[in-house]
């Protein structure tokens, strides 16, 4: 049986994505990839439901889930501003981008959760809190190189970086390479429209 790293999201347009890859390279010149393991910009997404290991054979139930719970909610926009970090400013383990969006994403983040569970995907214990990673700060991080990455977060500010309209979910599979995560679309679902 085959089995695939698989994930649930949103996508970002490539203008966005290269309007996010432009304005946080000061911070990648600052913190360095010795610190950081930056994302590729062609690899931010908003998950909306981690998978983990799926068997090929599950596809087709997933394929449906997402038709469904995705015909439940009505395109929407999103806004890409802001800078923050995962937990906290201080201890940051994960480097984000902020989203704006209406309560319809909320809405098909949890149909997805809840139809993932009933199909006996493990529910996420932490609270739903939309946002694009755009680095992850290594493990062996010292007390110095927080207050680093703390300081530089601090002087860093990232404004308005554009609006994108919602109007699909997809279903990933997730591919580790030399070079860095390679994503692929498996299966897409379109959201309601007018």
């Amino acid at each position: 049986m085959t089995t695939l790293r698989s994930f649930i999201a949103v996508e970002i347009p490539p203008v966005i994505q290269q309007a996010i890859q432009h304005e946080i390279e000061p911070l990648r010149g600052a913190l360095g990839p010795g610190l950081v393991r930056w994302v590729a910009c062609q690899n931010l997404h908003v998950t909306l439901k981690f998978l983990g290991d799926i068997s090929s054979e599950t596809l087709g139930m997933l394929a449906n889930m997402l038709t469904l719970e995705a015909g439940r909610v009505q395109s929407f926009p999103i806004r890409v501003s802001g800078l923050g970090s995962f937990p906290t400013p201080k201890r940051a383990r994960v480097l984000w981008v902020g989203l704006h969006a209406p309560a319809e994403l909320s809405t098909l983040q949890r149909g997805i959760e809840s139809a993932a569970a009933k199909l006996g995907y493990a529910a996420e214990a932490r609270p739903f809190s939309p946002h694009l990673t755009i680095g992850r700060v290594r493990q062996q991080a010292t007390a110095s190189d927080q207050q680093s990455i703390w300081k530089t977060f601090e002087r860093s500010h990232i404004g308005d970086l554009g609006n994108a309209e919602i109007s699909a979910v997809h279903l990933y599979k997730s591919e580790l390479s030399r070079g860095g995560a390679v994503y692929t679309k498996l299966f897409s679902a379109p959201l309601k429209t007018s």
